[in-house]
């Protein structure tokens, strides 16, 4: 991060240490689950500071969940680093869906879940009590999409496919990581092949 204005100020070396600081303590406690980790005094509590501290750096919670999820999607990037340019379809459809199957085990996409089930589910109000938080997710469907466009530009293949593909695949993860989480008797192996599979023959339609 660089040298940013925090609610009028300049931040300084030290101060973006201490926000970095923050921020990951945040999304450690995030990652936990546990629903009482959406709170600005527990994660306060969690990462050594009082709340006072917290709003000196982030102006209040929203503030906070915004820059926590601006964190993460800085180090998630824009592709999987494993999808090559020159690779076949199925190479490339193969490397969105497993890099997801990883990502979406990480502490940052567990923190994502966490703090996702706690904000209010209407967009309105999101909006209205979470404006930074509600513009960083908002900001990150288009940078998707995007980013399965170029994944496929090559190829010949048709946008439109590409575009429902690229709202097919976060969906269809986060089932399939549900299932891991939760325990299954099913073989999500094959399901992450059946899925791939699916989309490539979609794709080439």
């Amino acid at each position: 991060m660089t040298e940013a204005a925090i609610g009028g100020r300049r931040a300084n070396k030290r101060g973006i240490h201490s926000r970095d600081s923050m921020i990951k303590a945040a999304i450690a406690s995030l990652a936990t689950g546990d629903p009482a980790a959406v709170s600005g005094n527990r994660i306060a509590r969690d990462i050594g500071a009082t709340w006072g501290v917290v709003k000196y750096q982030f102006g209040d919670i929203d503030g906070l969940w915004a820059a926590v999820l601006r964190y993460t999607a800085d180090k998630r990037g824009d592709l999987p680093a494993n999808l090559r340019p020159d690779g076949t379809l199925h190479e490339r459809v193969a490397a969105l869906v497993d890099g997801m199957a990883v990502g979406l085990r990480t502490p940052e996409s567990l923190a994502i879940e966490t703090l996702r089930a706690a904000l209010p589910r209407e967009q309105a109000e999101l909006e209205r009590e979470f404006p930074l938080t509600a513009a960083e997710l908002s900001s990150w469907k288009p940078n998707w999409d995007q980013a399965c466009q170029r994944a496929f530009a090559d190829l010949g293949v048709d946008p439109v496919r590409v575009r429902q593909v690229a709202a097919l695949i976060p969906a269809a993860m986060r089932g399939i990581t549900s299932e891991r989480t939760l325990g299954t008797y099913g073989n999500l192996e094959d399901a992450l092949a059946g899925l791939t599979g699916a989309i490539v023959a979609y794709l080439r339609a």
